[in-house]
């Protein structure tokens, strides 16, 4: 080995993508101990580095072409040693010069100031934090001015971060691509109108307000003018995902819906006062859309839905049944606190869809509604292959008797379905047109049941959800 060439070494070496394989192979000689040195372009380091300081150091100075770091801490306890802290981030953006994605994890002990050592890797265009408590908005700040090129941001329980300026700054460079925010409470829907010119970059958005530090925000008129006045251009928008957020007509978010044009995969869930016209006009603009995913919301007791009984119909599925012809996944999804009266989607609205759509997934829970008929209608699904199935309690042996006709199915999922027994999978016994079953805590199916219904069975039961 050591008389081949190093270009022919490098380009076998290269081929190795698993870290422990990289590193089994690095201690077979000093030459690929070598050329993995130089190769090696991301680590993934946290509880196990002690003194976390010294050592990653000595792993920066080793492997000096690192492009990708995470550091997390999940799990930490303190006699587990002392967690990485400003200085370590210091050590990081002074060893390693082609850093360009950045992931901080439960890091505990890292500050506004350890974000400032970062702001002077030019190259950095990915930063995600991870809950990391002591950061502020003041810290993002300094790091977003320093580095120019981001393009990449997320931010997830970062409870400190109250000043928005950072997500101004971010709107005037215009390079943000993706933006992810999550339970950072002290962030509202409004404030995203900061971004500006950027929106017209961005493409792919996750926002999602912490549920249980939810408050219905103020909107001044002054913030409502902005939002209409400005058009909000998210033509390059691919992927949206609003979770319990407060749509409301023609402020914030609800400006987005209908504006995206190259929109491929959306994902609403218990966003309160979504409207068949925002679904409408979204399905309208979206003709890429390939993905969508509906949980509705149960907090019935917002005084938005007290005064206005907002919910989505059919006319919805509809209208995305006649405009968007790529969709190839669906769900739809309502909460364990919903009764089944307040489900405005009936059986008719989802076959529109499955008959007028190419769709490959489709994914229900909780969906009362959904029976053996529908069942029968998807044999006709001429290029579903996953269902997903879960507190379906109208579907009976019946209707799961229709699976080993269904032309292309290969992956089913059951759970929680009372309706159900080992009857259900006679036609399937066998066969093996399924490639992988799983089946969960539904108490009237066994584990002998299901043998033999498919290639891959996964079968699990806890009762105590039904108690």
């Amino acid at each position: 080995m050591d008389e081949l060439p190093e270009q022919l070494l490098w380009e076998i070496l290269v081929r190795i993508n698993k870290t422990v394989d990289r590193n089994s192979t690095s201690l077979a000689c000093k030459l690929f101990h070598k050329v993995d040195n130089e190769q090696r372009r991301s680590l993934r380091v946290g509880c196990g580095l002690h003194p976390a300081n010294e050592a990653l150091t000595s792993l920066c100075k080793r492997f000096s072409n690192l492009v990708k770091v995470e550091i997390t801490y999940s799990g930490w306890m303190s006699k587990l040693g002392k967690q990485l802290d400003d200085e370590g981030l210091g050590i990081l953006s002074n060893l390693c010069p082609s850093l360009a994605d950045v992931t901080l994890s439960h890091c505990a002990f890292i500050t506004d100031a350890g974000l400032s050592h970062m702001a002077s890797c030019s190259k950095l265009s990915a930063l995600k934090l991870n809950f990391t408590p002591r950061i502020t908005g003041c810290g993002i700040l300094s790091l977003v001015v320093g580095c120019k090129n981001l393009t990449v941001l997320h931010l997830i329980r970062c409870l400190n971060v109250s000043s928005v300026e950072w997500l101004e700054y971010l709107g005037k460079l215009g390079k943000l691509e993706d933006l992810s925010i999550k339970n950072c409470r002290a962030i509202g829907e409004g404030d995203l109108i900061k971004l500006g010119p950027t929106w017209r970059k961005i493409k792919r958005l996750q926002f999602e307000v912490d549920v249980n530090y939810r408050y219905m925000k103020v909107y001044d008129q002054l913030a409502v003018d902005r939002w209409q006045k400005q058009l909000v251009p998210c033509e390059n928008m691919q992927e949206l995902s609003l979770v319990n957020c407060i749509i409301s007509p023609g402020r914030g978010l609800a400006c987005l819906l209908g504006k995206c044009k190259n929109l491929e995969k959306i994902h609403l869930d218990m966003c309160v006062g979504v409207r068949d016209c925002d679904i409408i006009r979204l399905a309208q603009k979206s003709r890429n859309l390939r993905s969508i995913s509906l949980q509705g919301p149960s907090d019935f007791s917002l005084p938005l839905l007290l005064n206005n009984p907002l919910r989505l119909t059919d006319e919805s599925l509809k209208a995305v049944a006649q405009n968007c012809l790529m969709l190839e996944s669906i769900r739809i999804s309502f909460t364990d606190g919903e009764f089944p009266s307040f489900s405005s989607f009936t059986l008719n609205g989802i076959l529109a869809v499955i008959q007028s759509c190419p769709i490959r997934k489709l994914s229900l829970d909780h969906v009362y509604y959904f029976n053996d008929a529908g069942m029968e209608a998807l044999c006709s699904a001429k290029y579903l292959e996953t269902l997903e199935l879960v507190r379906c309690q109208e579907i009976t042996d019946e209707g799961l008797q229709l699976v080993a006709q269904f032309p292309q199915l290969s992956v089913l999922r059951l759970g929680k379905c009372l309706g159900v027994t080992d009857d259900g999978f006679k036609p399937l016994a066998g066969s093996y047109k399924l490639e992988s079953l799983t089946v969960e805590d539904c108490p009237q199916i066994s584990e002998r049941g299901v043998q033999g219904a498919a290639r891959s069975v996964s079968f699990k039961q806890d009762l105590s959800w039904l108690y």
